[in-house]
């Protein structure tokens, strides 16, 4: 059985227990730098969708809560749910508007209702089951309403220049799928993914933000390397030295690399016919 078809990890493991565990120290601001990276993209892509007043929105994997709480203070939305199977950053950033659920994504009805905005981002990449939570999002998505969602691509590859950064990288998307089952070589396949969950004016774009040394971009990458570094030293394609050096060649003016990018892609549910 295939990651595609729903199976298990292959280490058996999950996000947020065997790698990237909420209550290890500075966890929150990896996920932070993270999104000081990516939000301004994500947040005008979803006011670009036309994200308002009025709508009622769902946030699945939200983190720390950034992408939620910019829903609500500059696209004015009517309420956010942001959910996470580990909600502790989610609950210290409580505004009027957000609700928030400790919940699975992959658990029959892990919430109720529906919404006119449903946004996963860097969440599915990370589940062998992939296929039936955009099935399950889809779901939730109120008729004239959109489901947007984003993961990683993985950008290095067989004729990328050899550096430090693309060995630690792919050591890095290696060792998680040996240990959480994490794959983003399906990512490029959403728009046909949405258009099989049944939704329409499907479409799709992928950011790449710059690497730059001393962003918040390179320091998410260096704490990411720290926190996988035990699935990483795992796959034997590097060693500590290799991540140290790695980490080294981020913060240098030798830097010249390209980041994973982040493809999101967005499909609309149609509306009910009338009587």
């Amino acid at each position: 059985m295939t990651a595609a078809d729903g199976a298990d990890a292959p280490g058996g493991g999950r996000y947020g227990e065997a790698v990237f565990r909420p209550d290890q120290g500075g966890e929150g601001e990896r996920i932070d730098f993270g999104a000081l990276a990516y939000d301004d993209i994500t947040v005008a892509r979803l006011k670009a969708l036309g994200v308002g007043p009025g709508w009622r929105c769902l946030d699945v994997g939200a983190g720390t809560g950034t992408v939620s709480l910019r829903l609500l203070q500059e696209c004015g939305v009517t309420s956010v749910v942001a959910v996470d199977r580990d909600a502790r950053f989610l609950t210290a950033r409580r505004v009027p508007g957000l609700d928030v659920r400790e919940a699975d994504v992959t658990a029959a009805g892990f919430v109720s209702g529906r919404f006119r905005l449903v946004h996963a981002r860097f969440v599915l990449m990370h589940l062998p089951e992939y296929r039936r939570v955009i099935a399950d999002l889809a779901a939730l998505v109120e008729p004239g309403g959109v489901l947007v969602l984003s993961d990683a691509v993985d950008l290095t590859g067989d004729r990328t220049p050899a550096t430090p950064y693309t060995t630690a990288m792919t050591a890095m998307w290696q060792g998680l799928r040996d240990t959480i089952g994490t794959d983003v070589t399906w990512v490029p396949s959403y728009p046909h993914l949405l258009r099989e969950a049944g939704l329409g004016a499907v479409a799709a774009e992928v950011y790449v933000p710059p690497l730059v040394p001393g962003s918040a971009l390179s320091r998410f990458w260096a704490d990411t390397w720290e926190r996988s570094q035990p699935a990483m030293l795992a796959t034997g394609l590097v060693d500590t030295a290799a991540v140290d050096e790695a980490v080294r060649y981020l913060g240098s003016p030798d830097c010249a690399a390209l980041s994973a990018g982040m493809l999101t892609a967005w499909g609309w549910k149609p509306q009910e016919a009338r009587p």
